[in-house]
């Protein structure tokens, strides 16, 4: 619970930002989906210095790099919640994101090394429930907070909980480093980090009107040619940043891979919910704090019955049925409209909860099945990485249907629509569908030593 402390803080921020999206708008006078670079700027750095997180804990062990993380990512939001522009806010989430990088992974290769097989089911499900905490406090902190004070408070409280997690940690998790010293893979590094923010930030500036056309091209070209670069330097290497001979293991390969269109719904939510719920249907932030919370509250509901469900049915038919669900849930928030029942909202949002709740512990734990404990670190770090460069995806496409919509509606980003939302999650939906193809893939006993 205490190496868990790390979700609780990343989810309380995500969660809690996407409620007072429109608060800090109005106030730093700026068009709302430009609001949009201050959470994938965090999704980004996260996803950026992620890879380097396995080679710091080996090199300097466990218990420095997680409480020094935490002290990172609680200075950085300190530094949000004095910010004056949405210039200050980008460039102190991606100082918070180089703290948070390091939080999440060292917590679960903790779990990793420790926890007997048998019991990992229940220890992944324990490891995620400050984090659904969080989430469930999120909403209703941010709708509170912006209503009853300044958005500024949003970042502030994360102060708190970091140095109580640093004193838990430097008074009981045992410290570990590797026996085995690697040099640092600069070369990898450097390719890795163009590669994600190339792609990523190529994929901000589609259609947004935010630089010249030719320099979204440009972007993205060298991202995806950084990717290639470094498929071709790191395929036949052990000692990279990221060893991909990692994706050579059956389970991992389609958890992480398979997973990405999932994933990009999990990761989209939290964000656009309420910002449908606030712009589309005219809740108050209170209001869409209390909706949203739903999607937490699912998510925490599932977790008493988690292990007997993967008993009884196995990761594969689970993580298959979760994808439908999330896919569906998130096409129908999109008919979200001011003559709903918002109770009737409130049971999707409750049904989406424990879709993305159970395919998410699955994911993240079958994923794992095979490897070997001398990779474990950077499997952990890689598989990490994964999740969070697909949430930052998620977050950039659906602010790129909807930027889009709003353009073939003829207004423009400033005053969305439900009927723009309507599109846009019904694409991004339907896009989750694509990861039933490649969990059909994996064998129907996959995992069966840890059921």
């Amino acid at each position: 619970m205490i190496v868990a402390v790390p979700m609780f803080l990343q989810a309380v921020d995500t969660s809690i930002l996407g409620t007072a999206l429109q608060s800090i708008a109005v106030s730093l006078n700026v068009e709302i989906l430009r609001l949009n670079f201050a959470i994938t700027a965090y999704l980004l750095s996260l996803a950026l210095f992620l890879p380097a997180s396995g080679w710091l804990t080996d090199r300097f062990g466990t218990r420095r790099v997680f409480c020094s993380a935490i002290a990172i990512f609680s200075l950085a939001s300190a530094l949000c919640g004095a910010a004056t522009s949405i210039t200050q806010i980008v460039l102190f989430r991606i100082l918070q994101g180089l703290g948070g990088a390091m939080m999440v992974p060292v917590g679960r290769l903790i779990l990793l090394r420790s926890i007997p097989p048998g019991q990992l089911v229940m220890a992944m499900l324990w490891f995620t429930v400050p984090g659904t905490i969080g989430r469930v406090l999120g909403p209703l902190l941010g709708g509170f907070i912006v209503t009853l004070a300044s958005w500024r408070w949003i970042f502030l409280l994360n102060i708190p909980f970091g140095v109580l997690g640093i004193l838990l940690a430097l008074k009981f998790v045992p410290d570990s480093k590797s026996e085995k010293k690697e040099r640092f893979d600069i070369a990898g590094f450097v390719l890795v980090a163009i590669g994600l923010s190339g792609m990523v930030c190529g994929l901000e500036t589609i259609g947004r009107n935010l630089v010249p056309w030719n320099a979204t091209v440009l972007i993205m070209g060298m991202g995806i040619v950084a990717s290639i670069c470094y498929w071709i330097y790191g395929r036949n290497r052990t000692g990279v940043i990221i060893p991909l001979g990692i994706f050579r293991y059956k389970a991992f390969s389609i958890a992480n891979l398979g997973g990405v269109p999932l994933r990009i719904v999990v990761g989209a939510a939290p964000v656009f919910v309420p910002l449908l719920l606030q712009v589309g249907v005219g809740f108050t932030p209170v209001q869409s704090g209390l909706a949203t919370a739903w999607l937490s509250i699912g998510a925490f509901a599932i977790r008493p019955i988690m292990r007997r469900a993967i008993s009884k049915f196995g990761f594969k038919l689970l993580m298959i049925a979760a994808t439908v669900l999330s896919g569906a849930a998130f096409a129908v928030f999109g008919l979200f409209s001011r003559g709903m029942s918002i109770y009737l909202m409130y049971v999707v949002l409750f049904v989406a909860g424990i879709a993305n709740s159970s395919g998410m512990v699955a994911m993240n734990t079958v994923g794992f099945c095979g490897i070997p404990k001398a990779i474990l670190s950077k499997a952990t770090a890689l598989s990490t990485m994964m999740q969070q460069t697909t949430m930052s995806f998620g977050v950039a496409l659906c602010a790129l249907c909807l930027s889009v919509t709003a353009q073939i509606h003829g207004h423009s980003a400033e005053n969305l629509t439900t009927r723009d939302f309507q599109i846009a999650f019904f694409l991004v939906g339907a896009l989750s569908l694509l990861s039933v193809v490649a969990f059909i893939r994996l064998p129907a006993d996959e995992g069966s030593e840890l059921r």
